[in-house]
């Protein structure tokens, strides 16, 4: 079965404060989008790896491709204007609808072999897996009427590699798009699709910030020195 991980990294590094994109920081001595194309590369042996880019952005990949040792295939294709158009973008790249797609945030780099390994083998099974981490803080919906506290063991946070069957999910990213679509689960389920969720990964964190780099930092030193 043919697989693809559609990797979207379309960050300008603005919550950074820096000039480079949040994508191509250094972590480790690499940028943060090599160790995320390397989670898949080397979890799926013979995956198509789909990058999109800003347009502007596409030169910087050079920087990252010149860290690995054996160069992996890499489809790189422009983004769009939101990340609804740039994951469609990147689905114009597949072709068959058996085929299982992985959609994934460009700066999760420490995203597991096994997390990815589980995904690929649900969205076989079921045709979707949306990967999720529960809630361990205290939480409160904010309203015009004040807040409230809600029940934490209820909400889920969610993550990605998004993964699904490839023909559900071309049809879904056939519709037009809406202001609701956070996400590919929040298209699918437009589309009348179900979304099924997996167990998720606490240290599958999203790098958005300077803070997030230090604790992006830790988690290489700590699986380094396993």
């Amino acid at each position: 079965m043919k697989t693809y991980a559609v990797i979207v990294a379309g960050g300008q590094g603005t919550r950074m404060g820096t000039a480079i994109p949040k994508q191509f920081l250094p972590l480790g001595g690499r940028p943060v989008l090599y160790y995320t194309i390397k989670a898949f590369v080397d979890a799926v042996p013979g995956i198509t790896v789909v990058l999109v880019l800003p347009e502007e952005q596409i030169s910087y990949n050079n920087m990252v491709l010149q860290h690995f040792e054996e160069i992996p295939e890499l489809i790189i294709v422009a983004g769009g204007a939101s990340r609804y158009e740039s994951v469609r973008n990147g689905l114009d790249i597949v072709e068959e609808e058996d085929a299982i797609v992985f959609v994934h945030d460009g700066v999760r780099p420490f995203v597991s072999a096994a997390l990815i390994r589980n995904c690929m083998d649900q969205a076989r099974e079921k045709g979707s897996a949306i990967p999720c981490v529960t809630v361990t803080d205290s939480m409160r919906f904010c309203g015009e009427d004040g807040h409230k506290a809600i029940d934490r063991d209820k909400l889920r946070i969610i993550q990605t590699p998004q993964t699904f069957l490839a023909g559900p999910l071309l049809k879904a990213f056939a519709q037009e798009y809406r202001e609701s679509f956070t996400d590919e689960a929040s298209v699918m389920e437009q589309s009348g699709g179900e979304v099924f969720l997996i167990a998720g990964d606490k240290y599958n964190i999203k790098i958005t910030t300077p803070e997030d780099l230090c604790i992006g930092e830790a988690i290489l030193n700590m699986t380094a020195a396993k």
